[in-house]
């Protein structure tokens, strides 16, 4: 498996005079060539992993996942002991921050994901291979937006100002989508990446297995299976434009920022099997997020301030872990009122929307037909097997 472009990141990051400008107050990166070297050996070896464990599509077991997602959990709190002991209790916060405000992203992540599985109608075999795709996706994007974002924070202070306002102006729309009921609502008919998929290329009538790449009347076709990950790979960039920036609102050390980010991701595969049925419960989550990306916006912008004008306070990072931490806390207690006594299905405020990616009675959800696939009418007159709609 050829290197993704985060593989790029030790020679142009190790070096960068990122903390000058950086919210904390280091003098250089702790990213050493040596250190870049095994953090991005370790993550391709992970993944190479993953990839290996699911070659074979199998449904997921709990135990499976839950051994999995104790090991993701136990490996970053590792590398977080390690880097308190070995840079100072400093660092040690600002990596735990940041790891907090990733791990919360991506839970948000695991949403859409749960719904875009749903609404292809992906054979529960082969949804934790779509996952993978999604998470790789989500590193080698974020591996390019975070060199991006050292780059331009070495050069230009204003950096600050514009992460700030694209972190409030995300806030504000996760907030009105909240309050609407409309977040973590994706239509895969609407995607323009799918759209434009089906616009060249015939998709087969089913799933074949963990192929992407079948035939229709002769001709080349993708499979549903390559529709989804398209999908998930297009909601990876929305998911990254708001990540970075907010992690870069804790630290400016972006060997940290990709590690928190890389850690956040590396074990949603199994967290989504553990947490599938409690994340339908976390109805106030994007209450939540908006809460914590209006506050680091701010964060990011009164450092941009200071940079000008001296009397403007900064933010401790402190006060950062205790605010995520209060918010995460708070959101997950309300959610958890608000759905007691419910099941899951009903907990989900999105359950209408999606009706057609719930499990149905009268056929099992790996033979419902998938987006953009119509099935054979009994009577002619109607479109055949594998023409879309």
């Amino acid at each position: 498996m050829p290197a993704p472009p985060v593989a790029l990141l030790p020679a142009a990051l190790a070096s960068a005079p990122a903390a000058p400008l950086a919210p904390a107050a280091a003098d250089t990166t702790v990213g050493s060539p040596t250190l870049w070297a095994l953090t991005l050996g370790g993550v391709l070896a992970l993944i190479v992993l993953d990839f290996l464990i699911t070659r074979r599509p199998h449904e997921v077991s709990m135990r499976e996942a839950v051994v999995w997602s104790a090991f993701y959990v136990a490996l970053p709190l590792g590398f977080g002991a390690f880097v308190w002991s070995r840079f100072g209790s400093e660092r040690g916060v600002e990596y735990l921050t940041g790891y907090l405000v990733e791990k919360s992203l991506s839970v948000d992540n695991l949403f859409v994901f749960m719904l875009l599985l749903a609404s292809f109608a992906v054979p529960r075999t082969l949804q934790q291979r779509v996952l993978l795709y999604g998470i790789v996706g989500a590193l080698v994007l974020r591996g390019i937006f975070i060199a991006l974002g050292a780059a331009a924070i070495a050069r230009f202070d204003w950096t600050f100002l514009v992460f700030g306002l694209v972190l409030v102006a995300t806030a504000v729309k996760i907030l009105r989508d909240a309050v609407r009921g409309t977040d973590h609502a994706p239509d895969p008919d609407r995607l323009r990446s799918v759209r434009l998929v089906r616009r060249f290329v015939p998709v087969t009538e089913g799933y074949e297995g963990g192929r992407m790449f079948g035939r229709v009347a002769g001709r080349r076709a993708v499979t549903p299976l390559a529709l989804v990950v398209v999908a998930v790979l297009a909601t990876d960039i929305v998911f990254a434009v708001d990540s970075v920036p907010a992690v870069y609102g804790i630290t400016g050390d972006p060997f940290l920022v990709f590690a928190t980010n890389a850690f956040a991701l590396l074990g949603l595969r199994a967290l989504f099997f553990v947490l599938e049925g409690a994340l339908r419960r976390l109805v106030h989550l994007g209450y939540g997020l908006a809460a914590i990306l209006a506050f680091i916006g701010a964060k990011l912008t009164m450092h941009w301030a200071h940079l000008r004008w001296p009397a403007v306070p900064e933010i401790p990072t402190l006060v950062s872990l205790a605010v995520v931490v209060g918010v995460l806390a708070v959101t997950t207690a309300t959610s958890l009122a608000a759905t007691r006594g419910r099941p899951p299905e009903a907990a989900d405020p999105h359950r209408d929307r999606h009706a057609s990616g719930s499990e149905p009675t009268a056929q099992p959800q790996a033979q419902r037909p998938p987006v953009g696939v119509v099935e054979q009418p009994v009577e002619g007159g109607g479109p055949g097997p594998g023409e879309r709609t």
